[in-house]
């Protein structure tokens, strides 16, 4: 089982409420989670920015939801109470609460209008007004996030593979540099393509003393890389009594070569296409920023909550 969307805590959240009075956030995040029947195991999944319970988070926005349709109010610091427009909601005994449900009551209809809670955006094919909205604004911003970085990447990919080979040694350097290793841009942009031994594209100092050295594989290949490849370069690494070495490459590698790199004695980091342009977009190589957000939230022992 994994956690419910949050809109399947608003009538939970809503019965608890009404059961127990005001109630103070660390109860009341129990009591749902135990309504709901969630398993040790679904209270212990986190958010994907691993900063949260799931669960917590879900109840959480579920009762920001049925306060601003005025089916709940605060009336201090950290906790819940049910409204007069809640009970009579409960009244009428519904099946489930969702935000369709909220729509009907003014005040949250405001509310997402003033937020721009519910923009009339186009919605993917593969994904509808419904599975957005299961999502609480914060795990929709992430998911968002995590999409536009997804499409940048494919970009990349599709930039690299379309510009020169020499271009694709250089940005091999230029990322291993931002990543520490080299020394100087100077001293890494002599090793690559420098070695001219089989198997091998270049060497590179591993910090900037030069304690040890990687040895760099550098491939811009449309086909996938299999076991003969990692095996021809691993052979190179043992004619030069190296340990380290780094194939990168622009395509992918076949479960063979993983499998193998497992299997030796020589240490070989394998970087495909997507890793590559990961790594690219996490040291801010052939990226600039155009906008940041700060994600923001309240702080409970500010205001003396648990």
């Amino acid at each position: 089982m994994s956690v419910p969307d949050y809109q399947e805590f608003m009538l939970p959240l809503l019965r608890v409420v009404a059961d127990r009075g005001p109630i103070k956030s660390s109860d009341y995040y129990e009591a749902v989670a135990n309504a709901t029947s969630l398993t040790a195991e679904d209270r212990e999944q986190l958010l994907p920015s691993g900063t949260q319970a799931a669960y917590k988070n879900r109840i959480g926005w579920a009762g920001t939801y049925l306060v601003k349709a005025g089916l709940l109010e605060r009336p201090q610091r950290g906790f819940l109470k049910i409204t007069a427009l809640g009970q009579q909601l409960l009244r009428s005994n519904p099946s489930r609460i969702d935000n369709e449900t909220l729509r009907k009551f003014e005040s949250f209809r405001e509310f997402e209008s003033l937020s721009g809670t519910r923009q009339n955006q186009p919605v993917r094919t593969s994904e509808s007004v419904e599975e957005r909205e299961a999502l609480p604004p914060d795990e929709q911003l992430l998911a968002s996030y995590r999409q536009l970085r997804r499409s940048l990447a494919d970009d990349l990919l599709t930039q690299i593979k379309s510009a020169p080979p020499a271009f694709f040694e250089q940005l091999v350097v230029d990322l291993l540099v931002r990543m520490g290793y080299g020394g100087s841009q100077d001293d890494a942009g002599r090793a690559i393509g420098k070695s001219g031994d089989g198997g091998i594209d270049g060497i590179i100092k591993e910090d900037r003393l030069g304690l040890d050295f990687v040895y760099i594989q550098a491939k811009r290949w449309e086909n996938v890389v299999g076991r003969p490849q990692i095996q021809g370069f691993a052979g190179s690494l043992e004619g030069q009594r190296a340990r380290k070495g780094v194939f990168i490459t622009t395509s992918s590698f076949t479960d063979g070569a993983r499998d193998y790199v497992q299997r030796i004695e020589e240490r070989i980091v394998l970087i495909d296409g997507t890793e590559l342009a990961s790594l690219m977009l996490d040291y801010g190589l052939g990226v600039t920023d155009v906008a940041t957000y700060k994600v923001q939230r309240i702080d409970p022992a500010y205001f003396g909550e648990e």
